[in-house]
């Protein structure tokens, strides 16, 4: 009862704690918030008590607090202290451990991906590599989650590893040293044909500012002479980093990004605070569907200034701030408190969860509801949408065999076998997917006798149902047939389908095993999006008239 208690006190602290939102609060609201909570506390009480059968108490308030946060937007999460250090590993990109992305599957745990230079990576261990046991606790149905708290600890101490590799008949062992571990948010760097620097942002974390300026001032010693910067599929992170990376190439004052919230005390204004470090280099920023957040403030207040062009896809539309707030019993609170707005005015949400479709789903915001707002010289961009690039690229959809194969690991477990007999690869500028090894791939892909496309069985399933209660069945079951027969899944078929695609994924996968993810980017400089981000950055005139062009 006393965890009870305390979950009842952490409720109530969510909604009391902070004297500005108090100040706002008319008496009447303050009554119903102490009244609900009461009744809440009551339910709680009498429900733990007198329900038939056994209930995990612990277990339904977590379950509950979580749907209150997610109801909201998905954004919002509460972190009890066992959680806070995987948190703030997040939010800083350092923690103590090994160096290791792991994952879980069918009670076993594996290892995703060591990190170039830490000590996992320098301890041999590799991609594939399955976890038998930590410090001798045995890992045999555990999840993921536990395996990295194991492996988690403070720096300079010791765990021991016993793991089993494809191929070996038995087990390994190996100590390592925990280290303090940095992840560098700048996972590649380097100068592109015709003197065009290249930085691809992998996160925003505390250290991005220092390893974005230290691969800057690299380059510029190298001689370039333009800058592409890569944030595709980068989810976000710290604003305040992404805000100092901004001030590298704006003015001193030019503003950068305004915050907006319930509590007008807490609303923000940032303009750039230092002396820039080159303010005339043109820029090209690549973005995606998956450029978040940290992302698209980047993009949008480099479109907003005018300082880059933009190139890729329209990006994911996440304009809502996130603040850590310290709760009772150590735990964390991160909520959404407010909304972000770049240089032209416009807020970049694309989803609106305050008012929700009837099946309680949050709605897009239509196109036709954007508002129209302008760059510093006079382009329209709207709002409500993400960032739509000022040259947008066509982008495959990804097949749904893509993702039935990656949750049954199929490219993992096919670079695994494969590299047993293949030691050594061409580097990533030079490497060629060739037939046999995508023969050997769909070979490999077959023996799995995996299944996939299972939302069109369902639709199918629904939809005969339907028909059937209908009375619809009968007379067009010849043409439900010839349905059902064009849907079946044919891996065969869709291999050759989707070879391309596949292809393309698989050799990235193949580069990030030899070459970690430095060579996966490397081998991906040849891709469309790098090559039209060249061809606008090398042609002067273009780049000019892009960011000066005005709607007639």
């Amino acid at each position: 009862m006393n965890f009870m208690r305390n979950l009842i006190i952490l409720g109530l602290a969510l909604c009391i704690q902070c004297s500005l939102v108090q100040a706002q609060l008319s008496e009447q609201e303050r009554f119903e918030v102490a009244k609900n909570l009461d009744i809440y506390n009551s339910l709680v009480k009498e429900m733990d008590m007198f329900y038939v059968d056994s209930l995990d108490i612990k277990k339904i308030i977590q379950e509950n607090i979580n749907f209150m946060l997610r109801r909201l937007d998905p954004y919002n999460e509460y972190f009890q202290e066992e959680d806070v250090s995987g948190f703030m590993a997040q939010t800083t990109g350092e923690y103590g451990g090994v160096g290791a992305l792991i994952s879980s599957r069918d009670g076993v745990v594996y290892v995703i991906e060591p990190y170039e230079g830490m000590p996992a990576d320098l301890a041999g261990i590799q991609a594939g590599d399955e976890l038998l046991e930590i410090d001798g606790i045995n890992l045999s149905g555990k999840s993921s989650s536990f395996a990295s708290e194991h492996l988690k600890g403070q720096s300079n101490t010791k765990v021991k590893i016993k793991y089993q590799r494809v191929g070996d008949k038995k087990p390994r062992e190996v100590t390592i040293d925990r280290k303090r571990l940095q992840l560098n948010p700048v996972t590649y760097y380097g100068v592109l044909t015709g003197n065009i620097g290249y930085i691809y942002i992998s996160d925003f974390n505390t250290y991005l500012a220092q390893s974005m300026k230290a691969a800057f001032d690299d380059l510029k010693k190298q001689g370039i002479t333009s800058l592409i910067i890569d944030v595709r599929d980068n989810l976000g992170g710290v604003v305040e980093d992404c805000l100092e990376v901004l001030n590298y190439f704006l003015p001193k004052g030019e503003l950068l990004l305004t915050m907006k919230g319930k509590v007008r005390q807490l609303d923000r204004t940032y303009r750039a605070t230092q002396q820039a470090i080159d303010t005339v280099i043109p820029i090209v920023v690549l973005v995606n569907r998956n450029s978040a957040s940290a992302s698209e403030i980047l993009a949008g207040t480099f479109q907003d200034t005018d300082r880059a062009v933009i190139v890729g896809n329209r990006t994911y539309g996440k304009g809502l701030v996130q603040s850590s707030r310290p709760l009772p019993y150590n735990g964390r609170l991160k909520l959404t408190t407010a909304k972000y707005y770049i240089p032209s005015g416009r807020n970049i949400q694309a989803i609106d969860y305050s008012h929700r479709n009837e099946d309680g789903s949050a709605s897009s915001i239509p196109d036709s509801l954007t508002e129209v707002f302008y760059t510093s010289k006079g382009r329209p961009v709207h709002d409500g949408g993400g960032i739509v690039p000022d040259f947008v690229l066509e982008e495959k959809n990804t097949p749904t065999l893509v993702f039935y194969m990656d949750m049954e690991n199929i490219f993992l477990d096919f670079v695994v076998q494969w590299r047993l007999k293949h030691p050594t690869v061409d580097l990533p500028e030079d490497f060629v997917l060739t037939d046999s090894i995508y023969n050997a791939f769909k070979d490999f892909t077959k023996s799995k006798d995996f299944n996939y496309d299972r939302q069109s069985e369902r639709a199918l399933v629904n939809l005969k149902e339907i028909m059937e209660f209908e009375g619809y069945m009968e007379p067009a079951s010849e043409e439900f047939k010839a349905l059902e027969n064009k849907l079946k899944p044919d891996l065969e078929r869709d291999l050759e389908l989707y070879k391309d695609q596949l292809s393309d994924i698989l050799a990235k996968q193949i580069m990030k095993h030899y070459y970690y993810a430095k060579g996966e980017i490397k081998y991906s400089l040849r891709d469309d999006y790098v090559k039209k981000a060249i061809e606008v950055i090398s042609d002067k005139a273009l780049f000019n008239k892009t960011l000066s062009e005005q709607e007639n």
